[in-house]
């Protein structure tokens, strides 16, 4: 059975030390031209791109991280991402990477499996990394997040937080990985009114794209619209939606509304201007680290020791995901404190699915 290895956000330096230690047998060997890496790390991205604010950026933030770790820079002899505007776009990227000599393919995202699985098959010599799905083949190494940990967290403090007892939570597209972020999300929303002695409301919808910024805003509007005063979107770059409409509001001066991010902080995205002053809306976000993952695999892959072959799942006891403190309130902090050590500890069991 496959080991889970620990994994901490805030260690990027020494990370590698620590992680995946076995050595998978797709070890990448050095090239013949001396100029040449040997590992040259390609980026395969969904349609949200590398400036999502989210999943991509991280992932590419943390190629970039490893590129000055090592002196290598963006291009065919170091680091490059492949943009795709839609799932037809993925296996031409992919074909792309290889035909430009790319020998390690990350794949951000579980829409990515299939094309992975596909490229990966066909390409055996070809180190492949895939985020957010599990691919059991000797050349791909796979990474999944209990994303369904940190939104329980989320749900208790979005509880803490509400002043109308109704919340909201927008995901991109139905499925089991955005399903772990409703379910953990309205688990802790349910046991955290069970504490206050309330009774709270979620309503959960989904925007159908991960990149339809119109369509977070429309959605959005109706929840605040019907009372809700925070929301929790895991939806990619529809998010960003989300967000423009809560700035409209709390900038024209109405009732103070909520947004709680996702993959990565998002505080920068909630402020906003008030009475000549700037405010923030941005309640906490929850964190997954795809970025330090990124930079880690990558390394190992430079260093001969690519883990192909092997799954590592992080969550909360291996602080592969996490929240802000954000704007929350002290008593929202010690609420979501205990809760944590009660998911680390076992007695807190989240759901994965809603």
């Amino acid at each position: 059975m496959r080991k889970t290895k620990l994994f901490s956000l805030s260690a990027l330096a020494i990370v590698s030390g620590l992680l995946l230690g076995a050595c998978g047998n797709n070890k990448t060997e050095a090239s013949a031209d001396k100029d040449k890496p040997a590992a040259t790390i390609a980026l395969i991205t969904n349609a949200g791109g590398v400036d999502d604010r989210s999943f991509n950026q991280a992932a590419w933030e943390g190629f970039e991280a490893w590129g000055e770790d090592n002196g290598f820079s963006r291009g065919n002899n170091g680091y490059q991402y492949f943009q795709s505007n839609n799932e037809a776009d993925y296996v031409p990227n992919i074909d792309q990477a290889l035909n430009a000599g790319f020998n390690t393919i990350f794949g951000i995202g579980y829409r990515l499996a299939p094309a992975i699985e596909e490229q990966a098959t066909a390409n055996p010599e070809t180190n492949f990394v895939m985020v957010d799905e599990v691919i059991d083949l000797p050349n791909v190494a796979s990474v999944t997040f209990k994303d369904h940990e940190a939104a329980y967290l989320a749900g208790v403090a979005a509880a803490y937080t509400t002043k109308t007892d109704k919340v909201g939570f927008v995901g991109g597209i139905k499925g089991e990985v955005i399903g772990r972020f409703e379910a953990g999300y309205n688990a802790g929303v349910k046991a955290a009114a069970k504490d206050l002695g309330k009774e709270i409301t979620v309503e959960n919808q989904y925007a159908g794209d991960f990149d339809a910024p119109d369509r977070g805003r429309s959605i959005a509007q109706g929840m605040y619209g019907q009372g809700a005063d925070v929301i929790y979107h895991a939806s990619g770059g529809t998010g960003s939606g989300i967000f423009q409409e809560a700035k409209a509001r709390n900038e024209a001066g109405s009732d103070k509304v909520w947004v709680i991010g996702v993959d990565s902080d998002q505080s920068s995205e909630g402020d906003y201007q008030k009475d000549g002053k700037t405010e923030n809306f941005t309640l906490t976000s929850t964190l997954k680290g795809v970025g330090t993952v990124a930079h880690d695999l990558a390394q190992k892959a430079l260093d001969g020791e690519f883990p192909g072959g092997e799954h590592q799942a992080y969550g909360l006891k291996e602080d592969g995901v996490d929240l802000t403190a954000g704007n929350l309130s002290d008593d929202a902090k010690t609420a979501v404190d205990q809760a944590k050590e009660k998911i680390v500890s076992g007695e807190i069991d989240v759901p994965e699915k809603p």
